[in-house]
């Protein structure tokens, strides 16, 4: 079942009260309202495993959360330059030189309160209300709903299974041929699929945005978090690209609420200004943190060798209970399954799965409206025992759906 905004009428007949706008009304965030659900069980003594949230287990790393203890030691903390704080900025740049052998200038970072921070931003900066973005199916359902409540047209690009849930340049250009575009927003490694985007199609996407004078955003927020080769930044191929990243998935940060922007030179100044409306600056000790956890290198890396883990316990088991029908994750820590064999109803099979199985996932319905009631996302996120125990459960309660 397709989750829809609900429509003014709708509003009004909930209640009397102060009636919320209609550029408000975005379609819930499914996964959070799974987070929501499996938390309040959990809190209420049942046994849940938590398969539904893309969220590491680990917690930040020793360097960050020493760093966050000096800063408190000192006493008042206060609010940084809205772009972050200078010597953060110069790290983030430096990590783009020797992560990917891409020059880019501190000037060109713009440190925000975590990568959602730096979407709204650049969704203002670049786009006027009535604009049309291409994004993916499946994809993360927080930009449909961020471009909509903006007033930007989200254009779905329904990926198929033999472009492993890739979006194309050729793609692209035929959804730009019905009815122009003014952006395209890519994520590599995906959510919720795990798919990486091949450098020669990165290449010809950034191509042929720079050809058709299309606004190009890539959503990098999983790179480090790749299990057969690096991701390439999309700065590699387009020095017009704007790049969203966060400390949130491989730095272990989810709370933190800290990310980062590369911007072109010429949007540096105007997202710089709406920073100091909207937010002022991204939190003092978030930034503190983040600068040190780029010398966790070792411990992160630890925790991704058990993401790996658990990938290939799922790639072992999964197709022993009946739900092997997904794409190896090239990235992230997501299995997107089919499990259109059991139902076409995966927000009611997750539901069943949450209370009967005491396993809570995502159903497939956030990530795809058209075809999403066939899948559900599996996070190998937290400990390898928790997968473990997940297939352990799922594996006792299949038969009985």
């Amino acid at each position: 079942m397709a989750t829809e905004r609900p429509t003014q009428q709708v509003l009004h007949a909930k209640g009397a009260g102060v009636t919320p706008s209609l550029r408000s009304a975005v379609a819930p965030f499914l996964a959070m309202e799974t987070f929501k659900e499996a938390a309040t069980l959990a809190a209420s003594g049942r046994s849940i495993v938590r398969l539904e949230a893309g969220e590491p287990g680990a917690p930040a790393p020793r360097t960050a959360l020493e760093a966050a203890r000096r800063l408190l030691d000192c006493g008042r903390i206060g609010y940084t330059q809205t772009l972050g704080l200078p010597s953060l900025r110069e790290r983030i740049a430096l990590h783009y030189r020797q992560a990917y052998g891409v020059s880019v200038d501190a000037e060109q970072v713009a440190v925000t309160t975590g990568s959602s921070g730096g979407f709204v931003l650049a969704f203002i900066a670049l786009f006027e209300p009535g604009a049309r973005v291409a994004i993916a199916a499946p994809g993360y359902p927080a930009y449909r709903n961020i471009l909509e409540a903006l007033g930007v047209e989200a254009v779905v690009i329904e990926t198929r299974s033999e472009d492993r849930h890739v979006v194309t340049a050729q793609a692209i250009e035929a959804a730009h041929a019905q009815a122009p575009l003014n952006g395209v927003l890519l994520m590599s490694p995906a959510n919720p699929t795990g798919t990486m985007t091949p450098d020669a199609t990165l290449r010809e996407v950034a191509v042929l945005c720079r050809k058709l004078r299309l606004r190009f955003i890539s959503d990098e927020i999983y790179h480090g978090l790749t299990y057969e080769r690096p991701a390439q930044t999309a700065l590699a191929f387009s020095d017009e690209a704007v790049i969203v990243n966060s400390f949130s998935k491989y730095y272990c940060m989810t709370g933190w609420r800290i990310g980062w922007l590369v911007l072109p030179h010429s949007l540096v100044q105007t997202v710089e200004r709406l920073a100091q409306s909207f937010a002022i600056s991204a939190p003092t000790i978030s930034q503190v943190a983040a600068q040190a956890a780029f010398d966790a290198v070792e411990e992160l890396e630890a925790v991704k060798a058990g993401y790996a883990r658990s990938r290939a316990m799922l790639a072992q088991e999964l197709p022993g209970i009946g739900l092997g029908d997904y794409f190896p994750a090239d990235g992230a820590f997501y299995v997107y399954a089919d499990v259109s064999r059991l139902t076409n109803d995966s927000m009611q099979f997750c539901k069943r799965m949450l209370h009967e199985a005491g396993v809570a996932a995502t159903p497939g319905v956030d990530f795809d409206r058209q075809r999403g009631a066939r899948h559900v996302r599996f996070s190998f996120a937290g400990a390898e025992a928790d997968v473990r125990e997940g297939l352990a459960r799922l594996r006792a309660w299949l038969p009985k759906v």
